[in-house]
């Protein structure tokens, strides 16, 4: 009996681990030849897919939500073959394209519908000059990917308090539409009062059941070296008004490569789950599940 037990139990399938955000973009004998930099966008770091192959390889990740990158803008060539090449491993992230003239609703949709995306980015740093996330255009794409079902991931890289009260209108405006926080809204562990003000923010963003977090890019929230031990009161807190099951760790790839190392950044995920500590089933969630349901369910 003890035999079949064992037998049985290690047959169960090892829960994936997915990766929810990094990029990759073109070497440069590819932008030279097929896949282009926008000007003023070429990389300093190598972001090739088979660089990004190797990392998972070594680091034992399963999949990943692969993030048009800023340097090649709005031509989203170069991620397309990659997830065309390899579409049982990656799964894409285009960027919203938030142009007066309202022309990137049809490219929103045609990078869904024709080229399989499955989230869109909206970087609010892309809006026009005077404009915020909440025009009229940035209405019509928020309610968009609500209709063709794709969650919104927002990059509020200067700071949540900046762009809080639009989040909070389009999560109000179109509660079917997903939200995506990336790297924890740029939250640092509060050291000041407007600090402690933008994480009270994300946590009362829980409030919206539509809303998910990702536990992303560590270097770039702590204020510590690896393996970020500072972030584990944030994780511990997230957890708690958010669940596990709508928080996801992901890697910014290739950026945290010269930062801690691809295998290091998730590594340093069950590190802080267990300063937390978190039980197995919350870490199983927020290394891949998450994601998985969310966003990989019919890949």
């Amino acid at each position: 009996m003890a035999e079949k037990i064992s037998s049985s139990s290690s047959s169960l399938p090892k829960p994936k681990v997915i990766d929810s955000h990094l990029h990759v973009w073109a070497s440069p004998e590819e932008a030279a030849d097929k896949y282009p930099y926008f000007p003023g966008q070429e990389p300093t770091l190598p972001g090739n897919v088979d660089f990004l192959l190797k990392c998972m390889g070594e680091a034992g990740v399963d999949g990943a939500l692969i993030v048009q990158p800023i340097n090649h803008k709005f031509d989203h060539s170069l991620v397309t073959s990659v997830l065309k090449k390899y579409p049982s491993k990656f799964v894409g992230c285009c960027l919203a394209n938030p142009a007066e003239d309202g022309s990137g609703i049809n490219q929103l949709e045609d990078l869904v519908l024709k080229d399989g995306y499955r989230a869109v980015r909206f970087n609010p740093y892309l809006w026009p000059s005077g404009h915020r996330m909440t025009n009229e255009v940035g209405k019509a794409l928020f309610s968009k990917a609500g209709e063709l079902g794709v969650p919104v991931g927002f990059m509020c890289m200067k700071g949540l308090n900046l762009h809080i009260s639009e989040i909070e209108e389009l999560c109000s405006d179109f509660p079917s539409t997903v939200v995506l926080l990336d790297h924890f809204a740029f939250c640092k562990p509060p050291i000041n009062n407007e600090e402690k003000e933008a994480f009270s923010a994300l946590l009362k963003l829980s409030r919206f059941p539509q809303v998910y977090v990702k536990f992303s890019a560590l270097f770039r929230i702590s204020r510590k070296p690896f393996p970020y031990e500072d972030t584990c009161q944030l994780l511990s807190q997230v957890v708690s008004s958010f669940g596990a099951n709508r928080v996801m760790w992901g890697s910014d790839f290739p950026y945290v490569v010269p930062e801690c190392g691809y295998k290091e950044a998730k590594e340093a995920v069950s590190l802080i789950a267990s300063q937390v500590p978190l039980p197995s089933s919350d870490l199983e969630w927020i290394m891949g599940r998450t994601v998985m349901q969310l966003i990989f369910q019919g890949s």
